[in-house]
């Protein structure tokens, strides 16, 4: 009983740091999360559509994904007032603030994974240019030891930055697979509340939530199958 009083006590902490003190400051937090997200990600958008160098961008990024993590956060303190027996109204925007969630978050992983791949490949590039002044320097017969490390050095060099693309590529899909799983977990306490109101349909939706979890499954199996073919496929090149 301590310990269950310690959590809802923590809770209850958390909550009012993040304004979620009642329905309409979870809203109003919500929102203005949601501004804040709108102001960076446009800063962000247009670091990535630049096509002059990319710089440090570090603090950009760890600051739009707090953000997010603050905004789940508040829709998951939006979700135990709808489940503790909320209004409707308060239902569907909760919804609409998931939906917000998802897009911002899918974009801010796609925006990262080509963020990514433009220095990787801005890397790359400087690493031939490398290479083929030390070539020129070479091309006076300094021996084929030398002409022969270099060579190595550079396949190395684009060995790994093609292995740097495929963990990127894996981290975006993990991320997309964690936000899913959130997702379908308030699809599954929404589902919970109906059937606790409606007990004929509960037969009905106890067969949604095991198809539901039966598609998150495949889901999972096919993106872990296909990031394992991945990685088959570039060491066997």
């Amino acid at each position: 009983e301590e310990s269950i009083k310690k959590k809802k006590k923590k809770s209850n902490g958390s909550a009012k740091l993040l304004g979620c003190s009642s329905q309409t400051g979870c809203v109003r937090e919500a929102r203005k999360l949601e501004a804040q997200l709108d102001e960076q990600m446009h800063i962000y958008r247009k670091l990535v559509s630049t096509k002059a160098d990319v710089g440090t961008n570090d603090d950009l990024e760890s600051g739009i994904d707090q953000l997010l993590n603050q905004l789940k956060q508040v829709n998951t303190h939006m979700q135990a007032w709808v489940s503790s027996g909320g209004s409707e109204i308060v239902s569907h925007t909760l919804t609409r603030h998931h939906e917000i969630l998802q897009d911002l978050t899918q974009e801010f992983f796609r925006l990262r994974s080509s963020l990514r791949a433009k220095k990787e490949h801005a890397s790359l590039l400087e690493g031939f240019r490398e290479f083929d002044r030390s070539r020129l320097d070479l091309e006076d017969g300094s021996g084929s030891d030398a002409q022969a490390l270099l060579k190595e050095h550079a396949s190395i060099s684009r060995s790994t930055g093609q292995m740097d693309t495929v963990i990127s590529q894996a981290q975006a899909t993990f991320g997309s697979l964690v936000l899913q799983r959130s997702t379908f977990g308030g699809i599954n306490s929404k589902l919970s509340n109906v059937g606790s109101r409606l007990p004929t349909v509960n037969q009905i939706l106890s067969s949604i939530k095991r198809k539901k979890s039966m598609d998150t499954i495949i889901l999972s199996l096919v993106a872990s199958v296909c990031t394992f073919l991945i990685l088959i496929y570039w060491l066997t090149k």
